[in-house]
């Protein structure tokens, strides 16, 4: 019998909670063991009671996790300023890592992980869960080997409603947090970070890569009372010359996408949120249904436990598959240093309750975002009065954030 896989999670809050959701739904199955957690502030968690009766021991820091333990897989789930040197600390102890997305704050990094990944002969897997999907992993290979003919242009677009409380908490939407770290908080970089990185990922060479960026002019907007963005609209170039348009906001008050459009030679492929299938439509008129990509977003998890056992598994969302995102987003950070505020005028208050309920939004943003979508444009394109493009970032060679 195979010795069980030992876990341990650092961070038990937020994201957290779907981790610990899906390993009590299998742990009756035999095959790893927690054995710790690590927050300092385990109050978010809502398994208090089921780690208690399990007997996993608590940590407040991964050091003291690591002077007197070990684990198979360290799972990474806290904030994105403390990615790196957990991620790093933890393959440095015998750790394979599974870090939740985004990789870190900037690139520069990312290059840290890299270097001590390979030193330590680790796997550094990077949560994005599209990329462990088999329905793109099925697009994907389509693509590597053709059958599409050659990319064209690609767009998503994710209007998703987010709170007071979303923003309360104390490294949201920040550029940086309180001891000085990047963080780099925002839509992009992460409740939407999805669907541009899956873009780039479909059109790399390889199972485990991603498509580089070549260039990025960026429209980055705020209606919240937050330090960074809540909003963006994007056009990315990448090394094949292939278009990207990128749409994403948390100011809106209706829930709509994600909606993807992906445009080759011979054929185009849609996925849309409520019909909740990957389509090819070739150019002869026939279709191919790749499935529901988001059918399983738990499979990120299992596949990692898997190579710890298994090292001749790949792992399709590795660092440098996820690396051309993180560039992407720097890049826009540097096309507008300085975000822009929606007008008085246009922005709303749905008022609740619970003032930590209360949803800011921006009157007419969805109808704007929705057009460009359908059109391929920037809202500055379009002659849009508060619109304003930021400056076009060259991305070649990109590899250091400066702010």
């Amino acid at each position: 019998m195979n010795k069980k896989v030992s876990i341990l999670l650092v961070g038990a809050g937020g994201y957290g909670n779907s981790y610990l959701r899906w390993l009590f739904s299998r742990m009756d199955e035999g095959k790893f063991s927690l054995v710790g957690i690590v927050d300092p502030y385990p109050q978010g968690c809502n398994y208090l009671k089921e780690l208690e009766e399990l007997k996993v021991p608590f940590f407040k820091t991964i050091e003291e996790f690591y002077s007197e333990n070990s684990a198979d897989l360290a799972i990474i789930s806290s904030p994105i300023q403390y990615h790196t040197e957990q991620s790093c600390y933890a393959m440095m102890h015998g750790s394979n890592v599974l870090c939740e997305k985004p990789i870190c704050a900037v690139i520069q990094d990312a290059y840290k992980m890299k270097e001590v990944r390979d030193k330590t002969g680790k796997f550094l897997a990077i949560g994005y869960q599209l990329s462990f999907s088999d329905a793109m992993l099925s697009l994907k290979k389509d693509v590597m080997e053709g059958i599409l003919g050659k990319p064209i242009r690609m767009k998503s677009i994710a209007l998703w409603p987010r709170n007071k409380k979303y923003f309360s908490r104390k490294w949201a939407a920040k550029k940086k947090d309180e001891q000085g770290k990047w963080v780099l908080d925002s839509v992009a970089n992460n409740a939407t970070a999805h669907h541009l990185n899956n873009i780039l990922f479909i059109l790399g060479k390889e199972i485990s890569e991603s498509e580089y960026p070549v260039s990025v002019t960026a429209e980055l907007y705020r209606a919240n009372d937050i330090e960074n963005f809540d909003t963006v609209a994007a056009r990315i170039y990448t090394k094949n010359n292939v278009e990207i348009l990128y749409y994403a906001t948390h100011a809106v008050n209706e829930n709509i996408g994600p909606i993807f459009c992906y445009e080759f030679e011979n054929a185009v492929v849609t996925y849309e949120d409520k019909n909740k299938y990957l389509i090819a439509k070739f150019n002869d008129g026939t279709f191919k249904n790749y499935g529901d990509p988001y059918e399983d977003v738990s499979t990120k998890l299992w596949k990692c436990i898997e190579a710890v056992e298994n090292p001749d598994i790949t792992i399709p969302s590795s660092l440098e598959a996820a690396m051309p995102h993180l560039i992407c987003v720097n890049g826009m950070q540097e096309s507008v240093p300085d975000i822009i505020e929606f007008p008085e005028s246009m922005i709303k208050i749905r008022e609740e309750q619970k003032e930590e309920t209360q949803l800011v939004w921006v009157e007419g943003l969805k109808e704007v975002l929705l057009d460009c979508f359908d059109n391929w444009t920037l809202p500055s394109e379009k002659g849009i009065t508060w619109a304003k493009a930021g400056k076009t970032i060259n991305l070649e060679g990109y590899n250091a954030f400066r702010g």
